[in-house]
């Protein structure tokens, strides 16, 4: 067999196996029912010309132990926060940082490894420019779909460095967490789903169960609100 047909073969897999993935975040994408709201920040020059500008920061975490104080139905899952849904200005520039204190192993796709849908393609990785993150050093991406209910197609997604195995406690978190700021523009209204595409959910094949198949923990919404 060669190497065009395995590679055809291989893209047809994937695009399977995201289309499915999709499919299932949309269904069950009421689960959580907190919101966060970008922050506004006046007004930033971009490729586009001046565009009100708005920020989001969020953290993910190697469990849940810090939602209700360890009391949550799941405490044991990996997850993002404080909330998993997001809504953000239609038509705006949005600079949003991910504050990662979870460690990693090796990415399934290494698509998912490089940034994408930012503005200029890059992001800044604790301070210094970067457009792709070796595979195997990978911890979790934000990823947003480019599936709406009528609206402009959308995707975003940026992979965020695993915190070094050394620097993991047993026990708390982190004081060495990798922080990751992007910044990308919005079309129009509009209701997309994000998730995390490195597989970190035990009890399944591909450690895509538990905490990935779960909203609430690795993916919700992202609104684009006009």
């Amino acid at each position: 067999m060669n190497k065009r047909l395995l590679g055809a073969l291989a893209t047809v897999a994937i695009g399977a196996a995201v289309i499915a993935g999709i499919g299932s975040y949309v269904a069950n994408a009421k689960n959580d029912s907190g919101v966060l709201a970008a922050t506004p920040a006046g007004t930033m020059e971009t490729p586009q010309g001046t565009l009100p500008h708005a920020t989001l920061a969020i953290s993910v975490y190697p469990d849940s132990l810090w939602r209700d104080n360890g009391k949550g139905a799941h405490p044991g899952y990996v997850s993002y926060g404080p909330v998993t849904n997001y809504e953000v200005p239609a038509h705006s520039v949005i600079t949003m940082t991910v504050t990662n204190y979870d460690g990693g192993e090796s990415l399934n796709n290494d698509y998912f490894a490089h940034v994408r849908g930012t503005i200029d393609g890059s992001a800044m990785l604790n301070g210094e420019r970067m457009t792709q993150i070796s595979t195997d050093a990978v911890g979790h991406t934000f990823t947003i779909h480019g599936l709406a209910v009528d609206q402009d197609e959308f995707f975003v997604s940026v992979p965020m460095k695993a915190v070094a195995e050394e620097d993991m406690p047993e026990e708390g978190y982190t004081s060495k967490p990798n922080v990751t700021v992007f910044t990308f523009v919005t079309g129009g209204p509009g209701e997309y789903v994000w998730n995390c595409e490195y597989p970190c959910g035990d009890g399944s094949i591909a450690k895509f169960g538990h905490a990935m198949s779960t909203m609430g923990y690795m993916s919700g919404h992202f609104t684009v609100k006009g």
